[in-house]
């Protein structure tokens, strides 16, 4: 039986999801894709289709399952993610121009650039929460977390695949919500920077003086009579 192949309008969501979903795990994608591939059930486009073979699922599974379980440790994540930056972004250009070929210049363009984008922005997400949540002694929420992208890296290509038109309504859902969310986290550890940046350079940290009352040039002076 031969794998159903995919539309226009599927081939626009997988390109779309493939960007995304590299931003937060681009070996997992590889290997979901070639698997995919691999078991006939899905005919994939002809970029695409070297994933599928044995030897990429091997190299790619070997790698999702060091990424998978690297992301589960605290402090480890967020090395893997400022190196992954290198890796993600280009990764999710690719892909996604991959999609449509190189038969197709000018889409295969629109589609890298757009792409990349979807990747940096899933990406910049991943990193400045991840790093947010590092801030906390314990270790819960940062596995909650990662398995939680695990699930919307897989979940994003199942609806790309099988329902273009809903994964297009969910990824700019969840667009907005990491967009809210990197600038909560990115507000965050910046002021976490500055704090230890005072403690290392032994400056004291800003005391706040009380509102002056009337004329009186003295904070907390006492007036109580005697």
């Amino acid at each position: 039986m031969n794998a159903p192949t995919l539309d226009t309008l599927q081939l626009l969501a997988l390109a779309a999801a493939l960007g995304w979903a590299s931003g937060l795990r681009a070996f997992l994608v590889m290997f979901a894709v070639g698997v995919a591939g691999l078991g006939g059930w899905v005919q994939l486009p002809s970029g695409l289709q070297p994933l599928a073979s044995p030897v990429a699922v091997g190299i790619t599974g070997m790698l999702a399952l060091l990424e998978f379980v690297g992301d589960k440790i605290p402090g480890v994540d967020s090395l893997l993610d400022f190196i992954s930056t290198l890796l993600r972004i280009p990764a999710g250009a690719v892909l996604a121009a991959s999609v449509f070929g190189l038969d197709h210049g000018l889409i295969a363009a629109l589609a890298a650039a757009a792409g990349g984008g979807l990747a940096a922005v899933s990406h910049g997400t991943k990193l400045s929460t991840r790093a947010a949540i590092n801030t906390s002694p314990e270790p819960f929420s940062n596995v909650g977390a990662s398995f939680g992208e695990d699930a919307l890296v897989l979940g994003g290509l199942w609806l790309a695949w099988l329902h273009p038109v809903l994964f297009f309504i969910a990824l700019a859902l969840v667009l907005i919500a990491m967009i809210w969310l990197a600038r909560k986290s990115f507000h965050f550890v910046r002021a976490m920077l500055r704090r230890m940046a005072r403690v290392f350079s032994g400056r004291p940290e800003p005391v706040a003086v009380a509102p002056r009352h009337g004329a009186s040039d003295v904070p907390f002076k006492d007036k109580t009579p005697y």
